[in-house]
């Protein structure tokens, strides 16, 4: 059996202070998280490594998980970050790379003012940096992002992308169009991959597995096991469940999927995109 990995989780620490999103009023998540914290939870769901997100937009917190990721075996690759529009982005990838566990990098796009920010010009460096270091891409986009991660994804197709929490549709008004279409065309038109996360918390507390059913039926027809990942976004799923909740639903959703789809699903997918 491939590894089960869990494609998309944080670690942070507060008085790090760089976490601009952080703050006393997100009680659930305004502690410390470390690998301490997570390592029981793997061991309850049975998932074997993780994929270790940045969750601030600073190098110095990309060098933080990478110390925490060289320290422990449960984190099996670091997705961190660049300023892209950096004049000196090439190099300091370059730098970072150096560290084995560095496998991507994730801008914040939904929190950038500029809708369109994806498509400015002054990403190509940075972005084929990027490629030419074998890294990948992940795309943190809400549905109105989505026609400028198309002409980013088509005027980059070498850039191994996967969309972060199915970007994010609106399942607490209940929301389809356009982010169905929207999502199907990427697939359709690009190699991009999808995670499997962050769904919860963009549900209602009075939403259940019936409220999520459509969209992750969407994700699976539209991307397939060989390009769709399970992820817990752990911590931030503290909002909305627990990591037990959200892997039981995963397992009940998948669970009409053969063996061998549900271990792509699982973790085979996530591995073969990070490289680990």
């Amino acid at each position: 059996m491939p590894p089960r990995i869990d494609a998309h989780q944080h670690f942070w620490k507060v008085e790090r202070n760089d976490y601009g999103w952080l703050t006393p009023a997100l009680e659930p998540l305004y502690r410390d998280f470390g690998p301490d914290d997570l390592a029981p939870l793997l061991l309850e769901a049975g998932v074997d490594r993780t994929i270790l997100v940045q969750a601030a937009p600073t190098v110095a917190e990309t060098r933080f998980m990478l110390e925490l990721a060289g320290q422990t075996d449960l984190v099996a690759g670091v997705v961190g970050w660049i300023d892209m529009e950096s004049a000196d982005a090439a190099t300091v990838l370059g730098d970072l790379a150096q560290h084995p566990k560095l496998v991507g990098i994730r801008p914040m796009i939904h929190n950038i003012e500029d809708e369109a920010w994806i498509t400015r010009p002054g990403l190509a460096a940075a972005t084929e940096a990027v490629i030419d270091a074998g890294l990948c891409f992940d795309a943190l986009v809400r549905p109105q992002h989505l026609p400028y991660l198309l002409e980013f994804l088509q005027r980059h197709p070498d850039l191994k992308t996967v969309i972060d929490h199915g970007a994010k549709p609106v399942i607490t008004e209940g929301l389809w169009q356009p982010w169905a279409d929207r999502m199907s065309e990427l697939a359709e038109r690009t190699g991009a991959y999808c995670k499997l996360s962050g769904l919860l918390t963009e549900a209602s507390p009075d939403q259940g597995y019936d409220d999520l059913l459509p969209y992750m039926e969407h994700l699976l027809a539209t991307f397939g096991p060989e390009r769709l990942m399970w992820g817990s976004d752990w911590p931030v799923l503290l909002l909305a469940g627990t990591y037990p909740g959200w892997h039981a639903i995963a397992d009940r959703f998948l669970n009409s999927l053969d063996e061998a789809d549900q271990a792509l699903v699982l973790g085979a997918t996530a591995a073969r995109f990070y490289g680990v």
